[in-house]
C-alpha cells in the first residue's frame, strides 16, 4: 500500500537547535574559526548608555556575512533566509522560537556605522574568513548558457573577494527600504 505523509503539529516540542544542525556544518565551523568580538570595541562609540538594546554588532556582521556568502543583496530577503535556516539561526545564536531582527534594523545599523566604517569592518571579517580557510579569497562566476565561447582560458581572471565588498555594500544600500522611507515628507495642510 502506498504511504501518505501528513503532519500533525504537536502542542509542545522537546528539541534543541544544537541537535538539529550537523557537527560538520559550514556555519558551525565558521563560528568556531572566526572570532568577531573585535567589532564590539570598534562600534561602541555609536551607541548610547540608555534606551533599548540594539542588535549585537557581532550578530549584525554575521548576518551581513551570511548575505554576502549566499549572494543575497536585499535586507528583507536576507532576514527571510536567516529565519528559515536552522544552521544560520545557530550561527547567529537565535533559537527556533526567537524572532530575528527586522530587515530595517539591518539597514539602519549599516547607516549608523556609515559606509567607511562598515566597509572597513566587513573587509576585516572577510579577511579573517580567508585567513582561516573558510573562504577561498576569489570569486567564480559561472554562466549557465550552453554557448561555445570564443575565449582563451589563459585570459580568465579571478576577482579578489575583498575588492567586491564595495559592490555588495552598494547593492544593499540601493535595496534598503529605510533609505526610501526616510526621504518621504508629510504635509500638514
Amino acid at each position: 500500500m502506498q504511504g501518505r505523509k501528513h503532519i500533525t503539529p504537536k502542542m509542545f516540542y522537546q528539541v534543541h537547535l544544537d541537535e538539529l544542525v550537523p557537527q560538520e556544518n559550514f556555519y558551525r565551523r565558521l563560528d568556531a574559526a572566526i572570532d568577531l568580538q573585535f567589532v564590539k570595541d570598534r562600534t561602541a562609540r555609536y551607541y548610547g548608555s540608555e534606551g533599548q538594546d540594539s542588535i549585537d554588532p557581532v550578530v549584525f556582521f554575521k548576518i551581513c556575512l551570511v548575505g554576502y556568502l549566499n549572494n543575497i543583496g536585499s535586507d528583507r530577503r536576507l532576514m527571510s533566509y536567516c529565519s528559515n535556516c536552522l544552521d544560520v539561526r545557530l550561527y547567529l545564536k537565535y533559537d527556533i522560537d526567537e524572532p530575528l531582527p527586522w530587515h530595517s534594523t539591518i539597514s539602519r545599523t549599516r547607516q549608523l556605522y556609515g559606509e567607511e566604517v562598515f566597509l572597513e569592518l566587513f573587509k576585516k571579517v572577510l579577511s579573517l574568513c580567508i585567513a582561516a580557510g573558510m573562504v577561498r579569497g576569489k570569486r567564480q562566476a559561472i554562466d549557465s548558457a550552453l554557448v561555445k565561447a570564443n575565449a582563451s582560458l589563459d585570459s580568465l581572471e579571478q576577482k579578489q573577494i575583498l575588492d567586491d565588498v564595495e559592490r555588495y555594500s552598494t547593492e544593499l544600500n540601493e535595496e534598503s527600504e529605510f533609505k526610501i522611507k526616510s526621504s518621504i515628507h508629510y504635509s500638514t495642510g
